[in-house]
């Protein structure tokens, strides 16, 4: 049935909007006014409930009329015809406001000079008709509102108003007599019309006092709750089974001033719902797609696929999603080659895979999907966003040039995300091929393989001889029937975003995974802080295609704007409300952006495991030497696990490299360097991305720093500040007095009185304090970026051309009780 307004209902029912305004209020229906809709059930409910009403006060007023007629004496044929012509508006309001009278069947006209007499009450059936036939009415008082809600107080003694105008209730009054005119209408022939006199003193300015009415009992507030992401304040208040305007009162002492559409922060809205008894639970927009559906409320989960959690017979086998990786020209993109029988490489710049691509490659009638990655820093800032795309990642290690650097790298993101691996020893082809070599080099990576009783599939291939291919791709099937991969093909599609780039004739063109459900051209979507309508789908060969199931990449077109890589991507019914979820998360992106908070740091570490929020520690170590590593593992191993693990995601020597910073961030780590410090581009990388860089020349400070942040006790006195560098560019003999060294400030200042540390080859030589600092033949308190100058270490003349020489401070930091 379709919905109607409170209005339409009432010119149904017959009775005055008021009326049904009241009853819904009472009903814990919260509506604003007469033209708002009602939907079919709260519809029903209201007329049954007026009806009910109406049959009971007719059979109560029958049952008085007919007690009071056996009472009182019969009347007589005269005494009933001047009755029925006495001014039927003055005794019909004194008696009964809400009755009205009919004129007897037998009279045709009603302006007829002779009026025959009314019949008695007591030989009607029931309460007589109102002329058109409609039958009055009338209301039990507890359920009419009173007069002075809707019309102004009368004074005593005035006669009531005009026949016709509706009374107390909503109800017509008595029928005009014969003659009479229409209220508000013209006057009848022969009259003129009446003088409308002005009021005066205080009857003119006297005002409707509105009753309060009854208070509603409303529905208890649930103990938990589950809100989507960017709820509104009327979202929340029907969560809550509480009105707008009480949530609003609750949000004003928090500064917010907030109208009933606008969206809540979800800690506000948490802090909101607890103090009104409830436990909230917020979910992101994907995540409320995956969860069971509750019972429907008008809002935000109404406009929300929320389908049923997938049962068994819903799931279905999927393709595997495959990731290759390894040392860079190990031959990566030549096997992928391989298995798709299209030579790739050769058309990318320099045999050097250019952007992530996504392929499908079919053996014994089943299908794996490829993620080709340029490098690892995709696969890194795809997991530090949370994706995870890859099922299983098979890792290339050229048999002629054994595991290398990258190779590693490869080894701890998997290990990081935890997939399982497949290694593929390629190029056995070569003369210098030594695989065995390589199998000792991976157990010495703690990756050991079947063969020497490890669990680590491994397979011999040649991507250019195209052997043992089949054998490689039957293991990849063989794991993932291990793992029994499953996807649930009829629901709205999820997936993740794996590249974006903005298209000249296609506008915004993103690669996108579909990982669960099916994608559709024409579904709404959106994907991270962007949104939008998927105009057309192609595959990997630029073929069109109307649909994409689970585990098939597709490039779809129709980005409002261009979404980041790893983004989850959702399918939607309702692209308002996508639209309103995207400006939601844009506003929050700027304004995460503006704090530029740490994501890791030794003190918020240590207050995390204060608060039992902590159990595992993860920190990347850079050293100069392999000893000092050995060395800090032992420590650490040393170290209690009772309260909190310390683990060692990646250890290397050398200097700290940008890549190190990028897998400190997807890892929520923290970078340790002993012996070693960044330079200014890692730095920069480090501040933009939030990773807390600790550097150290003592093995004991660490240990302290590590301990103090695991008993949640950390309590640092003094930080370092760095003010600046100067880079040597030639030095000068002095006798009695050393070796100067002439330099230029590349960045900040430097000072008399900081101290200073020597670098060479971002490796510390030295630390000590200035000697002299001179500009000209002058002796100077700073020196600023971008002059040159004359430095001196105290009791240190071991300087060469192209050291570095850092200038810091160690600054007093006030303790601060955890």
């Amino acid at each position: 049935m379709a919905k109607m307004r409170v209005y339409q209902l009432a010119k149904e029912l017959q009775v005055q909007s008021a009326l049904i305004l009241e009853l819904l209020d009472r009903m814990g229906q919260e509506v604003r006014s007469d033209l708002s809709t009602l939907d079919s059930e709260v519809t029903e409910r209201v007329r049954a409930q007026i009806t009910a009403a109406l049959n009971a006060e007719k059979e109560r007023l029958a049952k008085e009329q007919a007690a009071k007629q056996q009472e009182a004496p019969p009347e007589t044929e005269t005494e009933a015809t001047e009755a029925t012509e006495e001014p039927a508006a003055a005794a019909q309001t004194t008696e009964q406001p809400a009755e009205e009278k009919e004129a007897p069947a037998g009279i045709e006209e009603p302006a007829a000079a002779t009026v025959q007499p009314e019949p008695r009450v007591a030989d009607a059936p029931g309460r007589p008709a109102a002329p058109g036939g409609r039958q009055p009415r009338v209301f039990p008082a507890r359920r009419i509102p009173p007069p002075s809600m809707f019309t102004r107080p009368r004074p005593t003694g005035q006669p009531a108003g005009p026949p016709g105008v509706p009374g107390p209730g909503g109800l017509p009054g008595p029928p005009a007599r014969p003659g009479m005119g229409r209220p508000g209408g013209p006057p009848p022939p022969g009259r003129r019309p009446p003088k409308r006199r002005k009021k005066k003193g205080k009857g003119a300015k006297q005002q409707v006092v509105p009753v309060a009415a009854k208070p509603r009992d409303l529905p208890p507030v649930p103990e938990t709750i589950t809100l989507s992401e960017g709820v509104t304040v009327k979202e929340l208040a029907e969560k809550l089974n509480r009105k707008s305007k009480d949530v609003i009162a609750k949000l004003i002492p928090r500064g917010v001033l907030a109208t009933i559409n606008q969206p809540l922060e979800p800690d506000i809205a948490i802090d909101v719902a607890k103090e009104f008894g409830s436990t909230a639970t917020v979910l992101t927009f994907e995540e409320e797609a995956q969860q069971t559906p509750q019972a429907p409320s008008p809002g935000a989960d109404a406009a929300i696929d929320t389908p049923a959690a997938d049962a068994a017979e819903d799931l279905e086998p999927r393709a595997p999603v495959v990731t290759v990786m390894g040392h860079v020209d190990h031959g990566k993109t030549s096997l992928l080659d391989a298995f798709r029988s299209t030579n790739v490489a050769d058309r990318e710049a320099g045999g050097i895979t250019q952007h992530i691509g996504a392929y499908q490659v079919e053996i014994n009638d089943r299908k794996i999907t490829f993620l080709d990655t340029p490098g690892h820093e995709a696969f890194t800032v795809m997991r530090a966003r949370g994706a995870q795309a890859t099922d299983i990642v098979v890792l290339v290690v050229a048999a002629d040039d054994g595991v290398k650097p990258q190779t590693q790298e490869a080894i701890d993101h998997a290990r990081a995300a935890g997939v399982p691996l497949v290694v593929a020893i390629n190029k056995i082809d070569k003369p210098n091929a030594q695989p065995d070599r390589v199998k000792q080099q991976l157990a010495e990576q703690e990756l050991v393989i079947e063969e020497y009783g490890g669990d680590i599939v491994c397979c011999e291939v040649s991507a250019k001889q195209r052997t043992g291919l089949e054998e490689l791709l039957e293991m990849i099937l063989l794991t993932a029937d291990v793992h029994e991969f499953s996807a649930n093909p009829n629901k709205a599609a999820t997936g993740t975003v794996l590249e974006a780039r903005r298209d000249r004739a296609r506008g915004v063109v993103a690669t996108v995974l579909v990982q669960s459900g099916t994608l559709k051209a024409g579904d709404a979507f959106i994907a991270g802080s962007v949104y939008g309508k998927v105009r057309a789908m192609v595959d990997e060969h630029g073929k069109r295609i109307q649909e994409a199931g689970p585990s098939m990449p597709a490039e779809v077109m129709g980005f409002a704007e261009e979404p980041e890589a790893g983004d989850a991507f959702q399918a939607v019914d309702d692209e308002a409300k996508a639209r309103q979820i995207a400006s939601f998360r844009q506003d929050k992106l700027r304004a995460e952006k503006q704090k530029q908070t740490a994501r890791r740091t030794l003190e918020s570490i240590s207050s995390d495991i204060a608060a039992g929020e902590t159990k595992e520690l993860t920190v990347v170590i850079r050293a100069d030497v392999q000893g000092s590593i050995e060395a800090l593992r032992k420590s650490f191993a040393d170290l209690p696990d009772d309260k909190v693990k310390v683990r060692i995601q990646r250890a290397a020597i050398g200097s700290i490299s940008q890549a190190d910073v990028i897998f400190a961030a997807a890892s929520n780590a923290i970078v340790i360097g002993f012996n070693i410090r960044p330079d200014r581009a890692v730095a920069d990388l480090a501040r933009d991305e939030g990773v807390e860089i600790r550097t150290y020349t003592v093995i004991y400070d660490v240990i302290d720093d590590i301990k103090q942040a695991m008993v949640g006790m950390l309590e640092p006195t003094f930080k370092e500040n760095v003010l600046g560098q100067a880079e040597v560019r030639q030095l000068f003999k002095v006798p009695k007095i050393g070796v100067i060294a002439g330099c230029y400030v590349t960045d900040g200042k430097v000072t008399r009185n900081a101290e200073v540390r020597l670098l060479r080859d971002n490796v510390v030589i030295h630390t000590g304090k200035v000697g002299s600092l001179r500009r000209f033949k002058d002796d100077v308190a700073e020196v600023k970026q971008g002059y040159e100058c004359g430095i001196g270490i105290a009791g240190y003349n071991d300087l060469k051309e192209g050291d570095v020489i850092e200038f810091f401070e160690m600054v007093a930091v006030a303790v601060k009780s955890l």
